[in-house]
Order: C-alpha cells, then structure tokens, then sequence
C-alpha cells in the first residue's frame, strides 16, 4: 500500500532526543527549543519565533495577542482546518468566512472588504498548500481598516511571497509540525512575531501567565502569575526531533519539490486535454511542495479516482469540508456573500500521496494509477 504521508524521519532525531535525555531535561524551553526558535528566526526573518505545542497553540496564542473579545469579528476563509476558527472562537469572536480563490483556494482578497464591518478586528489569511495570499492587498485592507492579521501558515514553512517568509508578512504567523508537515515533531507549532514588543506578553501567555521566561533569563528574582495565559510549551524531545530535520531542511525540500514538479509533469497533458486541473502559483510566490493536488470535473469523479487508487493499493485523500456548512460553522459564524467557489472547488479536490522518502517506484505507480483513470475520459 502506498501510503498518503509518512512522517519524516532523517536520522539525527534519535541521536537529539537521546542527549535530551542524557542531560535530565526534557520539559520546554531546553537547548533544542532554543535552536528551533534560532533556526526559524534566522530563515524566516521573523523578530521572535516561539516553539509551541501546535499550530492551533500558536493561533491560540495570536487570538490573546490581538485581544479577542467576545464580540469581536475575525474574516477567514471556510476552506481550512477547523483550528483556523476555533482559535478566534474560544475568545468569543464571531467568525466570518469569505469565499475562496478557484484558481489557488485561497481566501479571495476582493472579498474581505466587503466584509468589514465596526466589529470586525483581524483578519486570517490561510495560505493553502504552502502558496501566498495576496498578501499586499490584504495588509493594505488591514492597514486602512486598522485590522489585526494573523496569517495561518500551518502549511506555509519554506514558502515566500514576494521574497518574504510566510508567517512574516501579518503581525503574527502560525507554523504547524504536525505529523503530516513537511517538518514535524508528532504535535507541535510555532508562533512567528512580527513587533518584537509583543515578544514580552507572549513568552508571559505561553508560560501559564507568568513572567517566569525573564526569571530564568536572570531579569527579576523571582517570577509570578502576572497575566492570563496557559502552556502552549513542547517538550524538549519533540523539539528535539523536529531540530534533526530543521538541520536537513533542504535535503527535505528538494526531495519533495522533486516529486511534486515530477507529478505537475506527468499530469501536464491530461489537463491540457482539459480532464483535470493543476495547482496553480501565482507570479511572486515560491511553495514549499507541501502538497500536490488534483482538481477533477466533480465530486462524482474525485469519488471514483481515491476509489480506483484504492484498487491499487494508492491512498489518495479529500480535503475539509467548508467550514461554514459544518454544525459549529453555522453556530460560531456566518458566510459573507455568496459561495461561488468555496463548496465546488473543495468537492473536487484530491490529494495524491507526497513524502520525503517517497520512491520513485511507488511514484511512477501513483503517476500511472492517475493517467490509467483518465485514458478512456
């Protein structure tokens, strides 16, 4: 069975989580959270990075940083994960979803606007499958609206716009190390700090509420609970393991940037042919290889291709379902608009498997799998 991810492991891995071990500190914030943070601050550019216990943590945290009252409006787009919202939600906000890009799934800049009203407080680009926003128009939104934006780029590390790292462009970004990522330690995020006088609040928010980050920094004597918070810290040897990989962040790149651009080549001539359509990256953006999907002609047809690759031991997965059509969607917020894309776009999307390790066996199978499906279309 091909399988549709399979974490990545390098090889140092071990050998960090045993030292972690050996020296008895496995809790946050040892000597491999540190160079985590080092690392993504030197590649992104962010001011501040901070490691975290996941993605939907560092959203967690960003919602507290932009002081999300109950109340409060946030605009994202329905086509993401639920964290994506729930973050805004257990602050109390209202969400409000726009209609998405057909051509990149992502939110439609030209709609945000319309949006707007004297509630709403931020904004929450998602940068599906590693690929930009249009991020200078929705920094100019938010610029003449006096928004917040938090850009969700869970799938966003290694990509840029316009020569920018994801995650830098927004006051804050959130970085995911899930499992299914290209860089992962089981569970874990970070959150990428744009102003780094924010930095203070969030190490207080990520230590519980307390300012225990300055004490061991040897800045006060002794530490307190001085804000609401909880503890959005990893431990060390999840650290540790994502460390070994960050350490090989381009011998992982280039592995899957191989297999994506070998999948784009092979399906050129059945979407010239006009029987599918390929991801698109608008001029200004550098992806990350994230994932490589498939657009079929309808739900119909998207069921009968992860059917037929099950026949032949090839696991092909669907995406979300938007959210604004789920229970807690029609609860915790509204659709602003009209659905043109979001529902028909997503019903048509299928993943095909894509890994660092992936062969070049196991690729040409899923590659002929997909032409096999579509020689009698």
């Amino acid at each position: 069975m091909i399988l549709f991810n399979v974490p990545p492991f390098v090889g140092p891995e071990t050998k960090y989580i045993n030292d972690a071990i050996s020296k008895h500190k496995i809790c946050g914030d040892g000597e491999y959270t540190k160079k985590c943070n080092a690392w993504l601050e030197e590649k992104t550019g962010a001011a501040k990075v901070l490691l975290t216990t996941s993605c939907t943590h560092a959203t967690e945290m960003a919602a507290l940083l932009c002081d999300i009252q109950p109340g409060d409006e946030v605009i994202m787009p329905s086509f993401t994960f639920v964290s994506t919202a729930d973050a805004f939600v257990l602050r109390g906000a209202t969400v409000v979803f726009v209609d998405v890009r057909p051509d990149t799934m992502n939110i439609d800049e030209t709609k945000i606007e319309a949006a707007i009203t004297d509630k709403t407080k931020a904004i929450v680009p998602v940068h599906y499958a590693g690929v930009s926003c249009e991020m200078d128009t929705i920094m100019d939104i938010a610029k003449r609206h006096n928004l917040m934006v938090v850009e969700d780029a869970a799938q966003g590390i290694m990509s840029t716009y316009k020569g920018k790292a994801l995650g830098t462009i927004g006051d804050y970004g959130c970085f995911s190390f899930h499992e299914t990522k290209n860089y992962s330690m089981g569970e874990g995020g970070a959150l990428l700090i744009k102003d780094e006088n924010n930095l203070e609040m969030a190490e207080i928010i990520r230590e519980k509420g307390t300012n225990r980050s300055k004490f061991f920094r040897g800045q006060i004597d002794k530490y307190t609970w001085v804000e609401a918070g909880s503890s959005y810290l990893p431990s060390e040897l999840n650290a540790a393991y994502l460390y070994g990989q960050l350490e090989n962040a381009d011998l992982i790149f280039n592995d899957r940037m191989n297999t994506w651009n070998k999948y784009y080549e092979a399906f050129s001539g059945i979407a010239k042919d006009g029987k599918v359509e390929l991801p698109v990256i608008p001029n200004g953006c550098t992806h990350n290889a994230h994932m490589f999907y498939l657009k079929c002609k309808d739900l119909e047809e998207r069921t009968a291709l992860i059917n037929f690759a099950k026949e032949n031991d090839i696991l092909m997965v669907f995406h979300y379902i938007p959210l604004h059509s789920a229970p807690a969607g029609k609860k915790y917020g509204r659709f602003n608009g009209e659905d043109v894309y979001t529902t028909k776009e997503s019903e048509r999307l299928v993943r095909l498997p894509l890994y660092y390790g992936l062969t070049e066996e196991d690729r040409n199978k899923v590659i002929k799998t997909v032409l096999d499906f579509y020689s009698d279309k």
